[in-house]
């Protein structure tokens, strides 16, 4: 019997486990498609890996806005309740910003609308969701997320503490910071104006 290569093996994995347990629509999107260095590296919060590798509970800190879990469920959906405050992931390649290339404008929170980053501040990886080689300053708080003994980085909207993704450095994109934010577009909101000037356009 020929066994399957390991990247197949993980694309099964995670349709199988994005089927029975999580969202069906995004299950098949999915399958075929390359799974290179940087997706692989980001794929251990996914449903079913992330039981075997998600990530640490946060420290216990507090943020500007506090709300109990009560309160996020009655203004955000299921999927950005399972993203920004259970650290789930949604599927590489389904998300509304992975491919989205403005110019201009300010991705907030949407949990708490906060601004996070610059249209400028994106950049294309592959990788399979948003990137970003910075934030606005103050914007993120990183946690160290050292879960099952792997080490990585965890980013956090520091007003609200919502679970935004990871950071990795060093994968030697050409990127002022030669660091990847790498971010579920659940997690965000694109506005095409300024929202700490008040020239807001949400999208």
């Amino acid at each position: 019997m020929r066994l399957p290569s390991f990247p197949n093996l993980i694309r099964t994995l995670y349709a199988f486990s994005n089927t029975t347990l999580r969202h069906p629509t995004t299950a098949p999107r999915s399958l075929g498609l390359p799974l290179n260095r940087a997706t692989l590296r980001s794929m251990p919060t996914i449903p079913f890996l992330g039981s075997l590798f998600g990530s640490s509970a946060s420290e216990k800190m507090s943020y500007p806005d506090e709300r109990s879990p009560q309160e996020w469920q009655a203004v955000l959906n299921k999927e950005q309740f399972r993203v920004l405050r259970e650290k789930g992931t949604e599927a590489p390649f389904s998300g509304e910003y992975d491919k989205h290339a403005p110019k201009d404008g300010v991705y907030t929170c949407a949990g708490c609308s906060a601004p996070l980053y610059k249209a400028e501040h994106k950049f294309k990886s592959g990788c399979g969701w948003p990137a970003y080689f910075d934030a606005l300053p103050g914007a993120v708080t990183r946690h160290t997320d050292s879960t099952f003994g792997m080490e990585r980085t965890e980013i956090v909207c520091s007003n609200c503490g919502g679970h935004l993704g990871h950071v990795f450095k060093g994968e030697g994109y050409p990127t002022p910071t030669d660091e990847r934010h790498c971010v579920n577009s659940v997690s965000l909101k694109f506005n095409s104006g300024d929202p700490q000037t008040g020239n807001a356009g949400s999208k």
